[in-house]
């Protein structure tokens, strides 16, 4: 196997200039680079990676720490991120964490230096300590879907989401409306479906209407508990029932389909649903939501970290993701 010493030997040059030409360095005179780069053509020399990486003191490897990674929101930002890192030099390690231990292990890594040359973190809100600790070992941070103020971040406005979906349902007349969403206390500290309520319970009283607490029904979040809630929903005599109802995703909204299919009820002529996020199997089922761009968001969110890689003094940014309403057949 060809190595850099046989092409140091054949250039007539030392290994350091060899490696300085690989670098693409400018402390290399031009006649001395030419004769380095005809050995290596001549030789067919293929550098090794790793040793690249070590000579220049970085991993080319970017990480990305996000929550329960199967979830098809999670999956289409991921999705994007792996996009726009294809056609690049960075390979792209996934790190899936489901109990606050893990995010916190994983967060204290990043600050260990050397194994990142940067990291994306999903919908994962880091604290003050865990920022200063990575600003002081120089690991480049972007968040996706989780806001820092210290951070560079892509986001959509979740409460401007919740007033979306509540402006919709009151445009088609409803006026007794339900809440589907995720536990009050989530261990692992989302924010989106307390945010989507209240953007939706604001929007509902800025019209006269009242959001009962009985219609607000939160668990873990998931289609099967979302079924569950919906069943109780549905479990009350008809004229005390409401007549839509916004779940702060599509996965819960696909639950409450499950549940009216299962009543032989259909919506939107039995219960009206909107759900949040657009992922790709909304479209199967027809289901109306408030579309957000996972997708892009996940590439912007790479392109925001190149950025940073590229020019690590920049300031943070705060990119605000567009929000819209997707008018399909269930609300």
């Amino acid at each position: 196997m060809v190595t850099i010493r046989d092409v140091a030997r054949i250039a007539d040059v030392s290994i350091a200039t060899v490696s300085r030409v690989l670098n693409d360095s400018e402390a290399v005179r031009p006649e001395t680079r030419e004769r380095v780069l005809d050995a290596i053509k001549a030789l067919n020399y293929q550098p090794s990676s790793i040793a690249r990486r070590l000579s220049i003191g970085r991993s080319f490897t970017i990480g990305v720490i996000l929550p329960f990674f199967t979830r098809p929101s999670f999956v289409e930002r991921l999705r994007g991120i792996e996009a726009a890192l294809s056609y690049s030099e960075y390979d792209l390690v996934v790190y899936n964490v489901e109990t606050p231990a893990r995010r916190d292990a994983h967060f204290a890594a990043l600050a260990g230096g050397g194994r990142f040359d940067g990291a994306i973190i999903m919908s994962l809100v880091p604290g003050d300590e865990d920022v200063r600790r990575w600003k002081a070992a120089g690991v480049p941070v972007v968040l996706v879907d989780a806001f820092h103020p210290a951070l560079t971040c892509a986001l959509g406005d979740d409460v401007r989401g919740g007033r979306l979906a509540a402006e919709h349902l009151i445009s088609q007349g409803h006026r007794r409306l339900a809440f589907v969403g995720d536990t009050r206390y989530q261990p692992l500290g989302f924010t989106s479906s307390r945010h989507r309520l209240e953007g939706f319970r604001t929007a509902l009283a800025d019209c006269g209407i009242i959001l009962n607490e009985d219609d607000i029904l939160l668990d873990e979040h998931g289609r099967r508990e979302a079924r569950a809630m919906a069943e109780q929903l549905l479990a009350r005599l008809p004229h005390e029932r409401p007549t839509a109802v916004f779940a702060a995703s599509d996965t819960q909204a696909l639950g409450i389909l499950d549940a009216l299919r299962g009543h032989g009820l259909r919506a939107p002529d039995d219960l009206a649903v909107i759900g949040f996020d657009d992922i790709e199997v909304a479209e199967v089922y027809d289901l109306t939501t408030v579309r957000q761009p996972l997708y892009e968001s996940g590439s912007l969110g790479a392109e925001l970290l190149r950025d940073l890689l590229e020019q690590p003094d920049r300031e943070p940014v705060k990119v605000e993701l567009p929000l819209e309403v997707v008018s399909r057949g269930t609300a």
